[in-house]
């Protein structure tokens, strides 16, 4: 539908209005502009809305009127955060490369004999000490430790590390998160 030029000259002829009731509403010139330009706009957009031959500029505050109230409560929910300090507490390691990370260890964990898969289980992740994991698979302490260091030694060489400055954040993740590789 056609916008009419009543409605047209109706919306100009009420700018410098909504700008005054705009600038008592945020005491801030440049804010109060924004808000009767998003006024505008709404009213254009929703120019099928409005019933000729009613007063235009009663709807046309109403708009920046419900337009400055969301704006408010909107504001209320936002952090104001200029100097990037709240945003930088933010900044997360991305997760895919942990699910992907995960994934590989998996898969080189299901590779490895399966007493060495048992030892490192009992020593790394269950949290046993040798002894409790000698303990639990019938064999001496020193069989553990060898079979925990063999299974370290074969992860790193199926997941392609060479020493623990692999593990953790990428260089560039790092720099983002602010820590140091």
């Amino acid at each position: 539908m056609a916008v009419s030029a009543d409605f047209k000259s109706g919306l100009l002829g009420a700018i410098p209005n909504l700008r005054a009731f705009a600038v008592s509403l945020t005491h801030n010139t440049d804010r109060a502009d924004d808000l009767v330009q998003e006024t505008l706009v709404k009213a254009w957009d929703k120019h099928e809305s409005f019933q000729p031959g009613t007063n235009l500029k009663a709807w046309l505050f109403t708009i920046l009127r419900n337009e400055f109230y969301s704006q408010m409560r909107k504001r209320g929910r936002e952090i104001q955060d200029s100097d990037g300090i709240m945003t930088s507490r933010l900044a997360v390691h991305p997760s895919q490369h942990g699910s992907l990370d995960l994934e590989d260890f998996r898969v080189a964990l299901e590779r490895l004999p399966e007493d060495q898969r048992e030892a490192i289980i009992l020593i790394g992740a269950s949290g046993f000490s040798y002894e409790e994991a000698a303990e639990i698979c019938g064999c001496a302490v020193g069989t553990i430790k060898s079979r925990v260091s063999r299974a370290r030694t074969r992860l790193q060489e199926l997941l392609g590390i060479s020493g623990e400055g692999e593990f953790g954040p990428d260089s560039i993740a790092a720099q983002i998160l602010g820590t140091a590789v």
